[in-house]
């Protein structure tokens, strides 16, 4: 377990992962669930062990569409969604890990793509 990581996601969540009971309503409502290896329930809870380092080497942290339906439907207040955007974060902040460049944008546009998924992509993915 690295300690300083660990202290690192709590920090930029401003979660309090203690606070959950693991009973998966969070992932239940997840819409991108099937697309998932971790959940929203599995990152909270290996967040809480301190078992950090194969969720920033997942594809889960890119599938999650940061909806904040989990944070709905916490009974708990927990809030799973912001708990996974801190992982991002800390995966986008280690040298090599950025997923988009302003190069691809151009080719994954179309007319049907709002805005604001733009401006997201480059807040997830860019440092």
């Amino acid at each position: 377990m690295n300690k300083n990581l660990k202290n690192w996601v709590d920090i930029t969540s401003g979660v309090n992962v203690l606070k959950c009971m693991r009973c998966g309503k969070c992932s239940a409502t997840c819409p991108s669930y099937d697309e998932m290896e971790y959940h929203p329930h599995q990152f909270v809870y290996m967040v809480e062990k301190g078992n950090i380092e194969p969720l920033l080497n997942s594809k889960s942290l890119y599938k999650c569409l940061t909806c904040f339906a989990c944070v709905e439907r916490c009974p708990r207040g927990v809030e799973p969604a912001k708990v996974v955007e801190a992982v991002r974060l800390t995966a986008v902040r280690q040298q090599g890990n950025n997923h988009l460049i302003p190069d691809m944008i151009p080719d994954m546009l179309d007319e049907d793509l709002p805005q604001q998924a733009i401006v997201t992509a480059f807040r997830k993915y860019t440092k």
